[in-house]
């Protein structure tokens, strides 16, 4: 076969470390936009990035060119560095050690991208780790608690 054709969407989650609700109003969509854009130069096209106060959601087309785990990495670790960057509040700002990265059919695409985009709404009865935990159940994700939380 002469071409490599792929379509991977891709959801990712992962949180701040402890649960800390750094992703406040002030920093909020900056780094959305932030993380949006590392999705785009490494050629992992970002239909939407959201979240909550503690955690943030990335649902982006995953390059035939790009493992996850280096995608991941490159979020993680750039946007921790320039989070620090925007004042003292930050200057304490990691990322859970830890991600979850789950497929999704095209057919499903609209569903998680309001569930995204709902996730103030959303939060207001479910923490995240009631969340991360379902999608963990949902997607058939063998799991020992103990070892999910830092």
């Amino acid at each position: 076969m002469p071409q490599s054709l792929v379509k991977n969407y891709i959801h990712i989650t992962f949180s701040t470390k402890s649960w800390y609700p750094f992703i406040n109003e002030p920093i909020r969509e900056e780094l959305f936009s932030y993380l949006g854009g590392i999705c785009k130069n490494m050629e992992c096209n970002p239909l939407i990035v959201g979240g909550h106060k503690d955690h943030i959601h990335v649902l982006c087309m995953l390059s035939r060119k790009i493992a996850l785990m280096d995608l991941i990495e490159k979020l993680k670790t750039n946007s921790s560095k320039w989070i620090k960057t925007k004042g003292s509040f930050y200057e304490k700002f990691y990322w859970q050690r830890g991600y979850g990265g789950f497929s999704v059919g095209t057919a499903h695409i609209h569903i998680v991208k309001n569930y995204i985009k709902n996730q103030a709404e959303h939060h207001k009865t479910v923490s995240f780790k009631e969340e991360y935990l379902s999608f963990l159940n949902e997607n058939n994700i063998d799991y020992d608690e103990r070892y999910v939380w830092d």
